[in-house]
C-alpha cells in the first residue's frame, strides 16, 4: 500500500465521469509518465456544483464505468468525496492532505475546465495548496491560457520540461502538459447512448476493495 511509503507522488483527477471513457484513461496514463507519479487517483464526484442536470447518471453507475476503464492500470478509484461528505474541491484537498501527510499531491484538470476555474470555491486557495497540471484537450489550449484565472496564475506557470520536478515546487505552481489528445467526450457518448448507465454494474466487492485509497 502507498500509505507505507515515506513519500508517494500522487496525482488527483476529480470529475463526474459521466461516463468514464478512453480519453480519461489515455490522458491519465500519459500524465503518470510525464509527472513520474506512483499512482493517479480518480475522485468520482457525488455531484459537481457546476454540472447540475437531469443527464447526470447515478453515482454507482459512474463509479462502475470509471472502475472498468481504469482496470489493470496504476489508476485507483476513490469515493473519498462521498465518504468525507465534501462537495467542493478545496474541502476535498484539505481533507486529503490532512489524512495523507506522507503523500505529495498534484491536482490534474482538463484544459476545458481552466476557463471555469475562477468560479470554483476558493480557487486561489486550491492553487496555494497543491501544484496544478493542466491536461490538454483539442481546441481548448488557447482558451485555457486566456482564462480569467490565468490573470493571477500566469506568474506561477512552470515549463513542462520541469514536469518531473513538481514535488520540489512551492505552490502556487501550474504547468500545461504537452500530451497526445483524445477526441472522446462524455457528452458525445451520452448522446449516442443516453441510457448507458442502466447497463453499467459495479463488480462484486468493488466498493470494499477499491472505494478509497489507503
Amino acid at each position: 500500500m502507498l500509505a507505507a511509503l515515506a513519500m508517494a507522488r500522487v496525482g488527483l483527477l476529480g470529475g463526474s465521469f459521466n461516463p468514464a471513457h478512453e480519453g480519461h484513461r489515455q490522458l491519465s496514463l500519459a500524465a503518470i509518465d510525464a509527472l513520474g507519479l506512483d499512482e493517479l487517483w480518480w475522485l468520482v464526484s457525488p455531484g459537481n456544483p457546476l454540472k447540475q442536470g437531469s443527464d447526470m447518471a447515478p453515482f454507482e453507475a459512474r463509479f462502475a464505468s470509471a472502475e472498468a476503464m481504469a482496470a489493470g492500470t496504476p489508476i485507483r478509484l476513490s469515493d473519498f468525496e462521498r465518504q468525507a461528505g465534501t462537495r467542493y474541491t478545496i474541502d476535498t484537498l484539505r481533507a486529503l492532505t490532512d489524512r495523507y501527510p506522507q503523500h505529495r499531491f498534484i491536482w490534474l484538470m482538463g484544459a476545458d475546465t481552466v476557463a471555469q476555474f475562477h468560479r470554483w470555491k476558493d480557487w486561489r486557495e486550491i492553487a496555494r495548496l497543491v501544484p496544478i497540471a493542466v491536461l490538454p484537450r483539442a481546441g481548448y489550449d488557447a482558451e485555457a491560457r486566456a482564462a480569467s484565472a490565468m490573470g493571477w496564475l500566469s506568474g506561477f506557470v512552470r515549463p513542462d520540461s520541469q514536469a518531473m520536478d513538481w514535488t520540489e515546487w512551492s505552490p502556487p505552481a501550474i504547468l500545461f502538459l504537452r500530451l497526445p489528445t483524445n477526441p472522446t467526450s462524455a457528452t458525445s457518448l451520452r448522446a449516442l447512448d443516453p441510457h448507458w448507465h442502466r447497463r453499467t454494474r459495479p463488480r462484486e466487492g468493488a466498493s470494499k476493495r477499491d472505494a478509497a485509497p489507503t
